[in-house]
């Protein structure tokens, strides 16, 4: 019997049955108030290099679940190809001076922030959702 939140996993571009299972088991039996807290607990958040008063630029956090992490990343990845707007995302970090991997861990850390929200809203995956949100200045 599939699970309940498998439609909705899987309705995102990128996302089959294997990302969608270790999604599920990694997370069975956690809450997390916000997308920002699930992300942190995949691993996919920029950590800020800091020793005294020197602070020299962000990296990805080695700390998280090292499952989820891989399986977020390579369902980026895999996203490039047959999502239009993934790949834009994607193209947009590039454009910004991120090396392929910086761009598809921004893309990982932006999709389950999505997941996150499709799960909290029942709602299957739109990739042109009606409240865009404004641009940065």
């Amino acid at each position: 019997m599939a699970h309940p939140l498998y439609p909705v996993l899987t309705s995102m571009p990128g996302v089959g049955v294997r990302t969608a299972a270790v999604f599920l088991a990694e997370t069975a039996g956690r809450t997390f108030p916000t997308g920002a807290q699930l992300a942190s607990y995949a691993g996919l958040t920029p950590v800020t290099r800091r020793s005294g008063s020197s602070i020299r630029g962000e990296y990805v956090s080695h700390a998280g679940n090292k499952r989820l992490k891989r399986a977020m990343f390579l369902s980026a990845f895999a996203s490039l190809r047959s999502d239009p707007a993934s790949r834009a995302y994607y193209e947009r970090k590039r454009a910004q001076g991120k090396r392929h991997n910086q761009a598809v861990l921004a893309l990982a850390h932006r999709r389950i922030l999505t997941l996150y929200a499709m799960i909290r809203d029942g709602s299957l995956y739109d990739p042109q959702p009606t409240q865009q949100l404004p641009a940065a200045a």
